[in-house]
């Protein structure tokens, strides 16, 4: 009888590790930024060493861009689970700005991550080729539903998938990056529960109006 190769078994135990490493990592860099971060505190919390962590990524640096190409590549991932082609374009496009919504509600480190990285003015995003095309999915999504919706009369607006991906991420970040300065200044905690389902409807209002022409010029 012959015993099966330890090949796949170690690469197996490699992603294991190289995961959990990035999911440690992902906490610590958005409690502590970029610069606050330290390597060390990663390797305490993973009980390993500082040095099988720069076995695996390199540098805090590597590990860094690792951790936000992880991040970013969770939300394209969830925006390729819209199937346009089943959908009328005016649920396509609401179904987007909910989604949307409903990951920035659910990965609140990711937007830290992205507050953090605007901070450094992208320096790190600029160096991961991973990154680099990333954004073209979301965009081509939503000039399939822009096209779609030209086409059946429901959009009106000569819109830009660029500015509409703006206006659904803006909405949608600034309700949990600033919930706290929000909450201060006005009294209300944008990401309570009892406000979710109101937001959430919101977004896709506020989306769906513009594409229909409200607002345009008289």
């Amino acid at each position: 009888m012959t015993s099966q190769p330890a090949a796949p078994e170690r690469q197996r135990d490699a992603d294991r590790t190289k995961a959990e490493i990035l999911e440690v990592a992902q906490q610590e860099f958005a409690r502590h930024g970029y610069a606050g971060a330290r390597v060390d505190e990663i390797a305490a919390r993973m009980r390993t060493t500082k040095r099988m962590i720069y076995y695996y990524f390199g540098s805090k640096e590597r590990l860094y861009i690792a951790v936000l190409e992880k991040a970013y590549a969770e939300v394209r991932e969830m925006e390729r689970t819209i199937e346009v082609e089943h959908l009328a374009p005016v649920e396509a496009i609401r179904t987007l700005a909910e989604l949307t919504f409903d990951h920035h509600d659910l990965h609140r480190d990711f937007i830290k991550l992205v507050a953090i990285e605007n901070i450094h003015q992208a320096e790190h995003i600029r160096k991961s080729e991973a990154l680099a095309g990333l954004g073209t999915p979301v965009l081509d999504l939503i000039s399939l539903i822009l096209d779609a919706g030209q086409d059946s009369g429901d959009f009106v607006t000569e819109a830009d998938a660029i500015d509409v991906h703006m206006l659904i991420s803006s909405f949608c970040f600034f309700r949990v990056a600033n919930q706290h300065t929000f909450g201060a200044l006005f009294g209300r905690d944008m990401a309570a529960p009892e406000h979710r389902d109101r937001l959430r409807r919101m977004v896709g209002d506020a989306v769906v109006a513009y594409l229909r022409g409200a607002g345009a010029a008289r």
